[in-house]
């Protein structure tokens, strides 16, 4: 019973922050994450709630994703609740962010805490302004 509650608890706060924030694209956790985002340079980060550089990340992220809104797609997935995704993207250390040109091959992976900057330099570098 108390499993049941959680793994729904878990299932609405994912959904509510796609809502009302906007930052995580992790709607349901029993589907598959669409990434990359087709047509679109994606940023994704894969992290977990409770490291510390994840939570650093976490406002940069937050504004990022405001910043560049149909421009390019910043994807934040919680790999402890999301395992599966740890094993497709290969993720060896978090957080790790993986960078996707707009056909969606892999063009960067950086493993630790990125800053701001050296996000949107990388970015930049991928056409996005």
């Amino acid at each position: 019973m108390r499993r049941r509650f959680c793994k729904t608890f878990i299932s609405f706060l994912a959904i509510f922050f796609v809502f009302f924030s906007g930052t995580w694209v992790l709607a349901d956790l029993s589907k598959p994450v669409n990434v990359p985002v087709k047509g679109m340079v994606t940023m994704l980060d894969l992290g977990a709630g409770k490291c510390i550089p994840c939570k650093m990340m976490e406002p940069i992220l937050a504004k990022l994703e405001k910043d560049y809104e149909g421009r390019a797609a910043i994807v934040f997935i919680d790999i402890r609740d999301r395992t599966e995704e740890a094993e497709r993207f290969d993720i060896r250390a978090i957080p790790t962010q993986i960078f996707f040109d707009k056909d969606g091959n892999e063009v960067y992976r950086h493993r630790g805490f990125m800053s701001e900057q050296a996000i949107v330099e990388q970015l930049k570098k991928m056409g996005v302004d």
